[in-house]
């Protein structure tokens, strides 16, 4: 366990940040052992003194923070200090040139992003929209979509669309079987709304779907997973999407934020026309 590192995420809110701050972080970095320590709401110096007890007691520990409350920041940095605990805030500098930039004292309240105003309660509205508009349903509605995503079986449509309602958008997404699957109303309208194909490569969905078949203990339905029905399937959408003239994104190696990143990127294309 010695050459294993102990990372200390210390916020002052929910540690939502953090969490993703450090995702992103160790990803650039390969073949390394670590424990994670998250301490949510740290918000008086007794807590930091707590956590840095415990970093002292092992080895490779490693503090990233952030705290808004500049005296705590301080606070925090100062005493990783003097016990030479490596120590590294992630807003703080932002902050600062963002205030000198803007020419605005910032307000160093902790969980501001969490704040209950319109932008809160409009991606709540789109989660809720987008649970009710799942694989096909309502489609009367679809016309209410801000963004909708079609595909065949296990490209990605529910997750895809949970994480576009996390960002405020109202997402539909319906199942492609063949081209009548598609609701009358886009294919009499088809700029009706943001409309997207999302389509993979046919050895990489066998797989997926023999995973599912596997998980519902399913044995019955080989055509589910015959990779001849299957690679019609994909072909048969790609049709249809070019027919239509839809933009279209490959999931194939793809995880749901990098689709969902380029999804956003189309809507906003969409939004300019």
């Amino acid at each position: 366990m010695s050459n294993t590192y102990q990372i200390y995420l210390v916020s002052d809110s929910t540690g939502e940040t953090l969490d993703r701050i450090f995702l992103a972080l160790k990803a650039q970095f390969k073949n390394i052992e670590y424990k994670v320590h998250p301490y949510s709401f740290t918000r008086t110096e007794n807590q930091i003194i707590k956590i840095l007890e415990s970093a002292e007691k092992v080895n490779n520990s490693i503090i990233l923070y952030t705290i808004v409350d500049t005296n705590l920041a301080k606070f925090l940095a100062n005493e990783s200090e003097k016990k030479r605990l490596p120590c590294f805030g992630v807003l703080g500098n932002l902050i600062l040139s963002f205030s000198k930039l803007l020419n605005q004292k910032a307000s160093h309240e902790p969980s501001g992003q969490h704040v209950l105003n319109e932008e809160y309660y409009q991606r709540i509205e789109a989660i809720q929209f987008t649970m009710n508009h799942d694989d096909g349903n309502l489609l009367d509605e679809v016309s209410k979509s801000d963004i909708v995503l079609l595909g065949v079986s296990r490209t990605s449509k529910t997750p895809t669309s949970i994480y576009l309602a996390n960002k405020g958008y109202k997402t539909s997404n319906i199942p492609l079987i063949n081209e009548n699957s598609v609701p009358k109303t886009l294919r009499e309208n088809p700029k009706i709304s943001c409309i997207i194909g999302l389509n993979t490569e046919a050895e990489r969905l066998v797989d997926i779907r023999k995973n599912r078949m596997n998980s519902l203990k399913e044995t019955e339905n080989t055509k589910y997973t015959n990779i001849n029905n299957i690679q019609k399937e994909i072909d048969n959408a790609k049709k249809t999407f070019k027919k239509y003239g839809w933009p279209t994104i490959d999931v194939t190696r793809k995880s749901v934020e990098e689709t969902a990143a380029s999804v956003i990127k189309i809507h906003e294309i969409y939004k300019q026309k």
